[in-house]
């Protein structure tokens, strides 16, 4: 076939529709973000609830929200920063730290709305996906009480590629254990081999306790000293060793569930101090240039001089 040129006419341009603003940044899928948000006519505008899940370069942050005309509203919201405060100083960015931090949002938002003690979740933490039958229907979580049923989300991954033990999906089970209805399978979870069709729940649960990082500390610590000692210098600064990590993670669990109200925003009083100087009129402006002139001549007389 002979070679055709594409001829950008008059016509291709009167017609030509820019993209959505947020699709030419690239921080928008609008074909998921409208499948996720829409909802059935017969549920007389209920709204269809999502786990948002988003990493930054120190953080993990998890939030429940839904759509609205004018914007998304946040029925509640967990941040990775917030781990300190349950014990947790070091790697708030890893797969045991996106678990800590969606468990967090999902006991946060039961207690605010009064279903903490009808959902528990699941508290002896094994890497298996929990699921009841009710009716036909298939919740994800323990028990189905009569009176409330769970409150259902599903997840928002943004435009992050869903690889198999991505760290989204290590929010999604944290979220999922703390009582939260969210439709999954095991088979995006680490230890599963797709090939064998097999998914072995002990690795993930290595996986949720930080097993993963303590292997690599005790590597490191064999192999390559120096190196260990750089890289793992915040973990040696708060005593955190690879063979205390599951410790850790388990007390950073039972806090959490004891306590997973959000801290008080601190007040803030700007600095009033601190004045701007005033800008320069044009006189000033003329004279200082003057005066730099004036510097400059004699400087230079003095050198022929």
């Amino acid at each position: 076939m002979a070679f055709v040129k594409v001829q950008k006419n008059k016509a291709y341009f009167s017609r030509y529709q820019v993209k959505y603003r947020r699709r030419r940044e690239g921080k928008t899928d609008y074909r998921q973000r409208k499948r996720l948000c829409c909802q059935d006519k017969n549920k007389y505008k209920s709204p269809k609830y999502r786990l948002v899940v988003r990493f930054t370069n120190r953080f993990v942050i998890c939030q429940i929200a839904y759509a609205q005309i004018d914007g998304d509203r946040i029925l509640a919201q967990a941040n990775s920063a917030e781990l300190p405060r349950y014990g947790l100083h070091v790697g708030l960015k890893n797969y045991a730290a996106a678990y800590c931090t969606g468990l967090l949002v999902a006991r946060r938002l039961l207690s605010k709305i009064g279903m903490d003690d009808i959902y528990e979740g699941n508290t002896d933490v094994d890497g298996e996906v929990v699921s009841t039958e009710v009716d036909g229907k298939t919740f994800f979580v323990d028990e189905v009480d009569e009176d409330r049923r769970p409150f259902r989300a599903f997840l928002d991954v943004g435009c992050k590629p869903t690889t198999t033990g991505c760290r989204i999906f290590g929010a999604l089970k944290g979220a999922a254990d703390g009582g939260l209805d969210i439709p999954h399978s095991h088979k995006r979870f680490p230890g599963y081999d797709r090939d064998a069709k097999e998914y072995d729940a002990e690795m993930h649960k290595e996986r949720i306790f930080g097993g993963h990082v303590g292997e690599y500390m005790e590597y490191l610590e064999e192999e390559d000293n120096q190196k260990y000692q750089t890289q793992f210098a915040s973990y040696l600064e708060n005593d955190v060793e690879a063979d205390n990590l599951e410790e850790l993670y388990e007390g950073v669990h039972e806090k959490i569930r004891e306590d997973p109200s959000p801290t008080e925003k601190k007040s803030f009083s700007p600095d009033k101090s601190y004045k701007k100087k005033p800008k320069l009129t044009l006189e000033q402006r003329k004279a200082r240039v003057e005066a730099k002139k004036e510097a400059k001549k004699a400087e230079l007389e003095e050198d022929d001089e």
